[in-house]
């Protein structure tokens, strides 16, 4: 597998190695040996995977501590923007966001360590997305960020009267007024 720095310390692209013939192809998706040798030592110990239409945002969500989440993300079917938004007070890209096409055509994943918000937008027709999380979900722990924060200013690539968000979604507070940011100097691993 190929590791691409991105312009926020931790959140990297990794690009699996594929074998094409006229059969199809074949990727290792995920190898713990070779992530822990190339990213970091992080333990898997859920997987999700969500189906959604074109349109669709889904976050800006997060975990906060003792529940924080690193998430290695996918597409199975489909394209998506996903974006990783920097939360960690006092880093010095606070404030800051990552994007990446992700698609069943370019195989890309984005390992999200722990304190950053995610999201990704649904630019194809349908998409299958897939995550890897390094801790469990706790409702009482969740927080998110408006997916529309003038602050952050996400061109998520689809027009904004397109956009389709659940009623949860739809009532995030904005990036200024969020209260469940972590510290840059937390130990979050």
């Amino acid at each position: 597998m190929k590791v691409i720095k991105t312009d926020i310390e931790g959140v990297v692209i990794i690009e699996p190695r594929i074998f094409e013939d006229e059969r199809g192809y074949f990727f290792e998706a995920f190898s713990e040996r070779e992530f822990a040798e190339q990213v970091c030592d992080c333990k898997f110990v859920q997987d999700n995977e969500s189906r959604s239409s074109y349109g669709v945002v889904r976050g800006l969500h997060f975990q906060q501590s003792p529940h924080a989440q690193s998430k290695l993300v996918r597409v199975i079917k489909g394209r998506v923007l996903d974006v990783a938004v920097d939360i960690r007070q006092g880093s010095p890209t606070f404030g800051k966001h990552i994007a990446v096409e992700l698609s069943d055509e370019n195989h890309r994943q984005v390992f999200i360590p722990r304190g950053f918000a995610h999201g990704y937008a649904v630019l194809s027709d349908e998409a299958i997305f897939t995550y890897k999380c390094d801790n469990y979900y706790a409702p009482e722990s969740e927080g998110a960020i408006a997916w529309n924060d003038s602050t952050l200013a996400i061109d998520w690539q689809i027009p904004a009267e397109d956009v389709i968000l659940s009623e949860k979604d739809k009532k995030h507070p904005a990036f200024a007024e969020c209260d469940k940011l972590f510290d840059f100097n937390d130990d979050l691993y």
